[in-house]
């Protein structure tokens, strides 16, 4: 969805809110974040909970809603509790973000019992339309951009490819990750198989395994994909310390902070920076939740049937869009 035509349709909804008075109904919302301790990155893509939590507090300004918030700490039994909590107060919708499968079920069965309608975020709940990424298809996205630059750049040898991260993570969405990666190579470059990396999500180690993997293949073209922006941060600096620019590239995933920057912070995806061997990074758009749930959760609210499932529209930004999807702060 282009953002304009996102923006319109916002307005709309807080237009059709107006009651026949000329008053506007205001609707008491939960939402329940994933975790908010410090630290710790959410679905590994480099974002915290206070970053969530700020989008929607940000994106509720200017629709009639009133926020009531929780964190769930990651944990499930506090899921629960605050599910039972929000119950409690009478709220008119529950966002719940939370990644249990059997808390989920309980929340569910608990809200249907109260006649609070939930929608939930990344993990699905029964019953409940769902806002999720779309990890498969941000990999293809990852695994095609390394595959097109290497037949338009290297078209005359075989590079080799490997995926860096927290490649042993059981959850779903890594696996997916990791699944599109390899299916977005292979379109590209039916031959190449993509080796996998572990770095158990720590960017040193990540720079310690790919130096190791280099010194494997000192005469090849190099395809790396990360799993998270502060993996390609790590790879581009062991692909420096090694002296392979030339015949590395990288694509990362989830555009967090670390790699495109606040306005006094360093780049590495920037329009003055365009020779960078990172060739870009997936848009997760974790920092914007808010502005994409809350307009889900108001056609709710208005009796309005939406899709039991919605994908965020993941697009790779380089240094050519960057400054399109996230203006500097002096243009905002």
């Amino acid at each position: 969805m282009k953002r304009r035509h996102f923006l319109l349709g916002t307005l709309a909804l807080v237009a059709s809110s107006r009651a026949i008075n000329g008053e506007t109904r205001r609707f008491r919302v939960a939402f329940a974040n994933l975790n908010e301790e410090p630290g710790v990155w959410i679905e590994g893509l480099g974002f915290t909970g206070a970053e969530i939590r700020r989008s929607f507090e940000l994106a509720s300004r200017n629709l009639p809603l009133d926020l009531i918030y929780y964190d769930n700490g990651g944990d499930a039994e506090k899921a629960i509790a605050n599910a039972a909590d929000a119950v409690s107060r009478g709220v008119d919708l529950l966002i719940e973000y939370n990644s249990d499968a059997a808390a989920n079920a309980e929340i569910g069965r608990r809200l249907k019992t109260a006649g609070i309608p939930v929608l939930a975020i990344s993990f699905p709940i029964p019953g409940a339309p769902l806002y999720t990424a779309d990890h498969l298809a941000a990999g293809r996205i990852a695994g095609k951009t390394l595959g097109q630059f290497a037949k338009e750049n290297w078209s005359e040898q075989t590079p080799v490819a490997a995926i860096l991260g927290d490649v042993a993570d059981p959850s779903p969405s890594v696996a997916a990750r990791i699944q599109g990666v390899t299916e977005g190579l292979r379109q590209e470059l039916p031959n190449v198989s993509p080796t996998r990396l572990d770095s158990a999500g720590h960017p040193v180690r990540a720079e310690g395994v790919l130096a190791k993997f280099l010194g494997t293949q000192t005469r090849r073209k190099v395809l790396i994909a990360t799993l998270d922006d502060a993996s390609a941060l790590a790879a581009k600096s062991a692909i420096e310390t090694a002296g392979r620019t030339s015949d590395c590239v990288i694509v990362s995933q989830g555009l967090s902070h670390s790699i495109h920057g606040g306005a006094s912070e360093k780049k590495e995806i920037d329009p003055a920076n365009r020779g960078s061997i990172v060739l870009g990074s997936v848009a997760y758009y974790l920092d914007r939740y808010g502005y994409e749930v809350l307009p889900i959760a108001l056609r709710m609210l208005q009796g309005e049937q939406v899709p039991e499932r919605t994908m965020t529209n993941h697009i790779l930004i380089s240094a050519k869009n960057v400054f399109v999807e996230y203006p500097p702060h002096d243009m905002n």
